[in-house]
Parts: C-alpha cells; structure tokens; sequence
C-alpha cells in the first residue's frame, strides 16, 4: 500500500485549526481592531509554537505549503458551513451585542465586553448624538465597531465607530 507522505501534515494542520478556534472561543476573540500588543505577542508567539505541531519535522518548502493550503481550504470550507447551518454558526462566530436599547444601557453586557462608558459617549459624538439617552440601539458589531441608530432618525448614519482603545499600543510596535 503507498503511504501518502504529507498525510501527517493535513492530519496536524487540521487538528491545530479546531484546536485555535476553540482555544478563541473560549478565552475570548478579539478584534483586529482592539488587539494591543500584548494580543499581538501572544499570536505571533501562538503561531510559533504551533508550527512544529503542523508540520513536525518536514522542514521542507512542500510541507509548509502543504499545511498553509490545508489552512485555507479549512477556512474556506467553515466560512460556507456557517453561512448553511445555523447551529455551526451559533458555536463558531460572534454574535453583535446590544449595548443601548431605548437609551438604557445594557451594565452587564458592557462590563463583559469591556467597553467603556467613554467609548460609548465617544461613538455617540461621532455619530452626532449629545447624549446617551438619546439611542435608539448601540450595537457591538462582530468586526469591533460600535454602530448606532438614535431616537432621532435625522442623526441616523452609515458611519461606524471602531473601537479605538488599544490601537496606541499598535502604533507603539
């Protein structure tokens, strides 16, 4: 019987997939929007060690190669599960989160969160809205932005406010 030799690899790539997407579901996703540098270090340093558990020891440019693609056929194929079957979807992506409805704000939501009483007058002003009572809905979409309808349609807006707080610490890199 032939052995397919970089079987090994697509087995590894695969198990290091769903390994990371439920170490991030877990632990918390972050954003690219609201990475600091301590999220940064932690991923480049995740990839890192990861890579051997990929590829072991074919050091070889096929093998690397080899476990990228498997990486992005993976990819590809949860993206179009997710958008079939609703379920998957529920367990594998972020859901947006209400965080003003009809002016009041959602205390538990926006401490689990982490957004900042701050970063919601600052959306708000972006927005054109004075004060916080004057929302409609503020929502924490899945992409990190804060999007807002106020009680007032004439200040309804496409724009959207991306969380801003840790991007100093990217500038800083």
């Amino acid at each position: 019987m032939i052995q397919f030799p970089y079987l090994d690899i697509i087995i590894r790539s695969v198990a290091v997939y769903f390994f990371m997407t439920i170490a991030l579901r877990v632990f918390g996703k972050k954003e690219l929007s609201q990475l600091n540098t301590a999220d940064i270090i932690l991923i480049l340093l995740i990839s890192n060690s990861v890579q051997n558990a990929m590829v072991g020891p074919d050091t070889s440019l096929i093998g690397g190669l080899i476990a990228a693609l498997v990486l992005f056929v993976i990819n590809f194929a949860i993206k179009k599960l997710t958008r079939r079957y609703k379920t998957l979807s529920n367990i594998l992506l972020d859901k947006p989160e209400i965080l003003i409805h009809n002016g009041i704000l959602d205390f538990k939501a926006l401490s689990r969160l982490d957004v900042s009483h701050d970063e919601l007058k600052e959306a708000a002003r972006e927005h054109g809205i004075e004060h916080l009572t004057d929302i409609k809905l503020a929502m924490l979409e899945i992409d990190g932005t804060i999007s807002i309808i106020s009680a007032d349609q004439k200040h309804l807006k496409q724009s959207h406010y991306k969380r801003k707080h840790n991007r100093k610490n990217l500038q800083n890199l």
